[in-house]
């Protein structure tokens, strides 16, 4: 039997853009794509994707060349899916809620060639290439450097904004139909770069290759067991671990993908109702979202729609609220290292037969690993020892299987500590059950997730020192009733020079200010707790877990009717057992994400 050989019948690498082949054959007339009032079928979905990787082939875009992308939920980012890696490329889809510094350190670090951008982000998109041009001199480097810039204009409504050499639809057209991608010959082959935060000065650019993003893909559509012809709402965005791989598992379902700009509670009821939506995913905040609608916001939800969420666990409560409405949560676990989902809460149907109470508790769960991972397991990882599985004794996540990343991009440093002895280490502290099941219980690290983004606390540390009258600064999460966590700081403050004491007064607005002017809006402390000085160990090393119990009294409250936090903004104290009010304001054109890690 070890004499029979791998030909080209029996062995093809593994690639998720052979789903929009078979899409475009099996479900040629069945529609592909819904943004308002535009709709392409699969068959123009495959022609206009063959079109956008002929014209990036005329671009001299050539095998594992990167390719940037900032765009909201529209048609042209779920197209560059395929289209990018058909053309031999490398596929980048950049946070929207980045900042123009950020976003000039991806480009630098990614190298792109070609920078696709929507028309609302054009301001964005252009004071992040002032700034890259700016450090190309700054390094003697030629501007040749810069990606070529391509604006998207709105397919629906276009506006006439334009920025660099072309419009998007321009370039669509232009090129070929027949075009006839090559062949992947090999399925470790990369295809996509998706940084894990563009905030550092040493950013995460995960790889992934095709052969994990199939895989990926497959784990989803059955964890989730998902059947033929779902109408799926992205209300994730596709910028976040490739929409968890659902943009090209929607095409392997021969599904129908609505398109959603902006996360509001109208967009999400008016398309579930106009389109029957049966599928989207969220982070638990968005839940809130759809709680909090007005009665003119709301449409009747008339057929289940199932939603998959990750990140923070979805409290009980919020399960009690969010089903009756006519949805159907799933739990799942993932990061962006794993090619998107490595754990699923799969229900049991003994479950069914438990108190509500009980039954979204159990939900609340991380759960058990996806098909395509080898293996899951909770480990102390001084020994890499298993932790019995008691519910109780606390280990670190790890996973291993064919869907992993490839490594960092450029950091072979950060690679090699992120595998250990056949493992990936998450960074996500857990326990596993009598059944099997896992479930986090802290985070390594300190990282904070608000509202869906990844919060170095390091980072943001290391900005409140470059404070001058900052003498220590610790960053932890507290409490937030709509994004489930946010940054909270506590400072200790030099003293005034000239009088010898330290003097609070007008600190906080000022440190607030200067976070402000050094970071995205969301990295932003919503909270500045002033301390003679911080608690430590005998050797210095400040005491974050008592400044988090400490932060867990604090609750975040806004005005209502404002939809941007001003300077009304205010912290209380209350009880933990009280319950917090939930909010109508949204930051318009922002989408809410799921987690980094899911």
């Amino acid at each position: 039997m070890d004499l029979l050989p791998k030909c080209d019948a029996n062995y093809v690498p593994l690639t998720p853009l052979t789903f929009l082949k078979r899409a475009a054959a099996c479900y040629a007339n069945r529609d592909s794509v819904i943004y308002e009032g535009t709709r392409f079928t699969w068959l123009q979905t495959y022609e206009r994707c063959c079109r956008l990787a002929s014209s990036l082939r005329s671009l001299n875009i050539v095998k594992n060349n990167v390719v940037s992308v900032l765009a909201p939920n529209i048609p042209a980012t779920y197209e560059m899916h395929f289209a990018v890696p058909m053309a031999g490329a490398v596929l980048n889809t950049i946070n929207t809620r980045l900042d123009a510094k950020n976003i000039a350190t991806i480009l630098r670090h990614s190298e792109a060639k070609v920078f696709f951008v929507d028309h609302q982000y054009v301001p964005l998109a252009g004071e992040a290439l002032h700034l890259l041009r700016t450090d190309l001199r700054e390094q003697h480097m030629t501007e040749s450097s810069l990606p070529l810039v391509i604006v998207i204009d709105d397919i629906d409504k276009p506006t006439g904004i334009r920025l660099g050499e072309s419009e998007y639809e321009q370039l669509v057209h232009k090129g070929s139909p027949r075009f006839v991608p090559d062949e992947i010959q090999d399925e470790w082959d990369p295809i996509a770069l998706n940084y894990t935060s563009g905030t550092t000065s040493e950013p995460k650019g995960v790889v992934y290759s095709h052969r994990g993003a199939y895989l990926s893909t497959l784990c989803i559509i059955l964890g989730w067991e998902m059947g033929n012809e779902p109408v799926y709402l992205w209300s994730l965005p596709m910028f976040h671990i490739n929409g968890w791989a659902l943009t090209w598992g929607i095409a392997a379902r021969g599904g129908t993908n609505v398109c959603l700009r902006n996360t509001t509670a109208y967009d999400i009821y008016r398309n579930i109702a106009t389109h029957k939506v049966t599928h989207m995913c969220c982070a638990p905040t968005v839940f809130n979202i759809l709680l909090d609608a007005k009665p003119q916001e709301r449409r009747e939800i008339t057929s289940p729609v199932k939603i998959l969420t990750g990140g923070s666990p979805p409290p009980a409560s919020l399960l009690e609220m969010i089903e009756p409405l006519g949805f159907k949560v799933t739990h799942a676990y993932g990061l962006t290292e794993a090619t998107g989902s490595a754990l699923v809460c799969e229900w049991q149907t003994k479950w069914n037969r438990l108190p509500l109470e009980d039954q979204n508790k159990l939900k609340a769960r991380q759960g058990i690993s996806v098909l395509t991972l080898a293996d899951a397991d909770v480990k102390d990882v001084q020994t890499m020892t298993s932790v019995p599985h008691d519910g109780n004794t606390m280990g670190e996540i790890v996973i291993r299987g064919s869907s992993i990343m490839k490594g960092y991009f450029k950091d072979p440093i950060g690679t090699s500590k992120a595998f250990k002895n056949g493992w990936l280490l998450t960074g996500d502290v857990g326990v596993i059950h009598p059944d099997g099941y896992l479930e986090i219980k802290d985070r390594s690290k300190d990282v904070i997730i608000s509202g869906g983004e990844n919060i170095s606390s390091v980072e943001l540390e290391s900005i409140l020192y470059k404070h001058p009258s900052v003498l220590e600064a610790a960053v932890v999460a507290m409490p937030h009733p709509r994004w489930g966590e946010s940054p909270c700081a506590f400072i200790a403050l030099r003293k005034n020079p000239s009088t010898g004491k330290i003097e609070e007064d007008g600190k906080e607005a000022d440190i607030m200010g200067h976070c402000e002017k050094n970071l995205p809006r969301f990295m932003v402390p919503k909270k500045v707790k002033f301390l003679d000085e911080l608690p430590k160990t005998s050797t210095g090393k400040i005491l974050k877990h008592k400044l988090r119990a400490l932060a867990q009294s604090f609750v975040f409250t806004e005005n209502l009717p404002t939809k941007k936090y001003t300077s009304t903004t205010t912290i209380t104290t209350k009880p933990k057992t009280e319950i917090v009010p939930r909010y109508d304001a949204q930051p318009d054109h922002q989408h809410i994400l799921a987690l980094s890690r899911l």
